[in-house]
This record gives C-alpha cells, sequence and structure tokens, in this order.
C-alpha cells in the first residue's frame, strides 16, 4: 500500500512537511511511510508500540538517511517532557487509537508554545451521504482488518476544539480507490 499511498498523497504530505525542524516526532510511524519526506539528517522520535514494525520503520529510515530514535509506547503516553518539541507528526494515525482526544491532548503538552502538529488523518464522511452509510456498514469489519482503523471519526470537529492557538486544516477527498477513507483533512495545528 505504500506505493499507492505515496501516488495519492506523496505531493500533499512533501508540502505539509516541506519546512520541519531537525527533530521531529512521528505518531504511529509504522514501517516508515513518511521517512521519504524527511529531510536527511533529521531525527525522527518515532512513537510505534508495535513491534514487528520496528525492524521495517528502521530500514526505512537507514534509506533515506533520517536518524530515528524507536518508542515503544502509546501516543497518549509518549513519555516526553513538557513543551520539549517544536513539531509532531501524524498520518493516518488517529482513526486507530483508543481515545484521540488523549493523544492531542498529550500533542499539547509536549509542543513547544508555537510548536506544530501537522495532521493528514481521513474522516466520516458528511451524513447523510452514501459514504457515511458505507463507513457505518463496514465498520466492524474495517476496524478488525485495519488494525482498529474507526472510519466514524469525526477527527477534523476533534481537532478544531482541541484548544491550539491556530488551526489550518483543509479538507479535501483524496480521489483514491479506498472510498470509506477517501474524505480526509490535512494542515497545521500551532500550540
Amino acid at each position: 500500500m505504500d506505493r499507492y499511498i505515496h501516488h495519492h498523497l506523496g505531493e500533499r504530505k512533501a508540502a505539509l512537511f516541506a519546512d520541519l525542524p531537525g527533530t521531529v516526532v512521528e505518531l504511529g510511524a509504522g514501517t516508515g511511510a513518511n521517512m521519504r519526506y524527511y529531510r536527511a539528517g533529521t531525527r525522527v522520535i518515532a512513537v510505534e508500540p508495535n513491534p514487528p514494525m520496528h525492524r521495517p520503520l528502521r530500514d526505512a529510515a537507514a534509506r533515506h538517511g533520517v536518524d530515528v530514535d524507536i518508542r515503544t509506547v502509546g501516543a497518549q503516553d509518549t513519555g516526553l517532557a513538557d513543551g520539549s518539541v517544536d513539531a509532531v507528526v501524524s498520518t493516518l494515525v488517529l482513526c486507530t487509537v483508543d481515545d484521540p482526544a488523549a493523544v492531542v491532548a498529550e500533542v499539547r503538552r509536549i509542543l513547544r508554545p508555537g510548536g506544530r502538529f501537522l495532521v493528514l488523518e481521513h474522516v466520516a464522511a458528511p451524513d447523510p451521504s452514501p459514504v457515511a452509510r458505507l463507513q457505518r456498514l463496514l465498520w466492524t469489519g474495517w476496524r478488525w482488518a485495519f488494525e482498529g482503523c474507526d472510519l466514524r471519526r469525526h477527527t477534523g470537529d476533534l481537532l478544531a476544539r482541541a484548544g491550539f492557538a491556530d488551526v489550518a486544516l483543509e479538507r479535501y477527498r483524496a480521489g483514491w480507490m479506498f472510498l470509506p477513507v477517501d474524505d480526509q483533512v490535512a494542515g497545521t495545528l500551532r500550540r
């Protein structure tokens, strides 16, 4: 799926990550799909609780000249100090965590004043659209097949009211064959 996602979201991710600082925290880094978008020499603190992802994540980081520090913890409790981070990245992750509000609160806690939270997430389609009905129909099986992914989350609304000083999110359609996750938001939130 990496090539397919890169084909459809690569330009958006590259633009979103264009001016990241030298150290970035990435939530749910998985197998390292975002490593290609970081500048060589970037240090990524990868919050990835799933150990089978660690080897491919290290390999992807090495291929792209990225220094990776893997933390086997959940995104709701990173263990990082208050106000210690300049940038946090989350792409297609907030749908899978048990408590997305707790994760977003953790991001606010660890970000320095003026720090950025860069997101690209799929969201629930607007009701009563056919896609919203499809999301409800597929919800249980989709969660099982895609590591807990909840198709019905209103992540954009959660982010908009999470208490960030500045929220710049764009809602769009990805235009890919995965219709249940075609509705997405991307942008930057500043603490």
